[in-house]
């Protein structure tokens, strides 16, 4: 079993969950930002042309960040990340799948469909007129969950999960590409500041 990673909020996911979970997996990087993902041989193996990818011994191939985490945290032994009981896996694929929709899409899209236009105008259909919007809809949500956040220590409850990795793997991206934490979100800014702390972020 290998991981393809790369930069990027998409790779750093993935490698923060292992990293949490203990999960040591040999690697290969591919360059995105020469366009290596978008070419063979790697479109062989990733037809999608996204980063990370994970490659089975029997040579099954798994992308998508969520499907790799929950599928590494039900094969490898020690105290799964998702949970251990069909509530607890629940809440955390709810609000992972939160993020991934409110926050991580609009923030990642707003970021393409502007600063990153010179990247992926030619890999991906773009709406520059769009982004604004985007990053405004990823910050209305942000303000949501900051009013969450003063309830409980983390995304989906009493327990660190896929869900703060997703966001904070996300959110550290946001802050090196203009839409970092506003800090009148003080709940989630006290939340991103402790995530960081975890030995794991620095994956």
């Amino acid at each position: 079993m290998k991981l393809i990673t790369s930069i990027g909020p998409n790779p750093h996911v993935v490698r923060m969950f292992m990293a949490e979970r203990g999960i040591e997996l040999p690697t290969e990087e591919i360059n995105i930002t020469a366009g290596e993902n978008r070419k063979a041989p790697y479109l062989s193996t990733n037809p999608a042309g996204q980063s990370p990818c994970l490659v089975l011994d029997d040579g099954a191939v798994i992308t998508e960040i969520t499907a790799i985490c929950e599928y590494l945290d039900e094969v490898f032994p020690g105290e799964p990340l998702m949970g251990d009981t069909a509530e607890a896996r629940a809440q955390n694929r709810r609000w992972t799948r939160w993020v991934d929709l409110n926050v991580a899409e609009p923030m990642g899209n707003g970021f393409r469909y502007a600063e990153g236009l010179a990247m992926f105008k030619d890999r991906m259909r773009c709406l520059p007129d769009a982004a604004p919007g985007l990053k405004a809809c990823a910050q209305d949500k942000l303000k949501f969950l900051d009013a969450q956040l003063a309830d409980r220590p983390y995304v989906a409850g009493d327990t660190f999960g896929l869900a703060d990795i997703l966001l904070f793997c996300f959110q550290a991206f946001g802050n090196v590409i203009g839409q970092p934490v506003d800090p009148e979100l003080k709940n989630y800014a006290a939340w991103f500041a402790k995530v960081g702390e975890r030995p794991s972020a620095k994956a």
